[in-house]
């Protein structure tokens, strides 16, 4: 499937999805202006950072309330991480909740307004990603002594 059909089917469950396609479209290809470049390709012949905003992107497409995000940066350039990010806390502040499971401990706590800390499936520390990321422990333990 290209990239347009891709955004498309991440409407499909809405019943509105025709009256407002165009607005979603345009807002997801704010965020992900790389998508509209690439809107006629395959999606699976894109980049695995390409493929990560897509895959955003289709999620936006149904207008979530909440979005869930596994690992986002995942096998990512230190670049693509950057932008991932910036696009997350972008997405949030357009009022749209996010979860996020993420390993980069500094970028989850830098974007975090409340944050978990698991070890072996377990809680072992909560508080807001500032507090957390500012924690001496937290930092030697997780962030190297440096966010």
């Amino acid at each position: 499937m290209t990239v347009l059909e891709n955004l498309e089917m991440g409407a499909y469950t809405r019943k509105d999805r025709k009256a407002t396609a165009r607005a979603d479209l345009d807002r997801v290809f704010g965020l992900f202006p790389r998508l509209q470049e690439r809107v006629g390709q395959a999606a699976g012949t894109m980049s695995g950072g390409e493929q990560q905003m897509l895959a955003m992107g289709r999620a936006l497409m149904g207008h979530p309330r909440l979005l869930l995000l596994d690992e986002p940066s995942m096998g990512l350039a230190p670049r693509l991480i950057a932008q991932i990010f910036s696009i997350i806390r972008e997405i949030h502040a357009q009022g749209t909740t996010i979860l996020l499971v993420e390993q980069n401990a500094a970028q989850a706590l830098k974007t975090a307004d409340q944050a978990y800390i698991l070890e072996t499936g377990e809680i072992v520390r909560e508080g807001t990603g500032k507090a957390l990321a500012a924690d001496d422990s937290i930092r030697a333990a997780y962030l190297g002594g440096d966010v």
